[in-house]
């Protein structure tokens, strides 16, 4: 089952947090001093916050989760119907997590990730690719590197 994947940054992330665990009524199920993350299941959602000094607070960037391989196959088919172009990246790490990822943006320049995660890791991860091409706005660009897993 897939769940729809949230990440805002934040300008305090512990002022954040408590916000969104009253909101949420949980506490994140990942909590680090620069990253939290809730997998909630009502709404089914993966909501993640980062403080990054580089990055304004707001909309990171928005997803889909796979939990296995077949639903993240589907949901590459997908965008390649939608006629968008999307950029591939396997085992990237980045948020605390080890993931396959397929990139996308959006007629307005909004950046999707529809990925599948591995496995856990230790570090917040800043594995981005060496190239990406496929995001074809300046807007589009900027808002990849700010993103964990995307670079143009």
């Amino acid at each position: 089952m897939k769940r729809l994947h949230v990440h805002v940054s934040v300008s305090n992330l512990q002022k954040s947090i408590g916000f969104y665990s009253a909101l949420f009524q949980a506490e994140p199920t990942v909590n680090k001093p620069d990253y939290a993350k809730w997998m909630l299941e009502d709404p089914r959602v993966n909501f993640a916050i980062s403080e990054k000094g580089d990055r304004k607070p707001g909309l990171n960037h928005l997803g889909v989760q796979a939990e296995e391989d077949g639903e993240l196959e589907a949901l590459y088919a997908a965008l390649g119907a939608a006629n968008i172009s999307t950029h591939d990246e396997t085992c990237a790490k980045c948020c605390y997590a080890e993931s396959d990822k397929h990139w996308a943006t959006d007629p307005d320049g909004l950046v999707w990730e529809t990925f599948r995660s591995m496995r856990q890791i230790a570090v917040y991860g800043d594995d981005r690719a060496e190239a990406l091409d496929l995001l074809a706005t300046p807007e589009a660009e900027a808002e990849a590197k700010a993103c964990c897993g995307a670079t143009a």
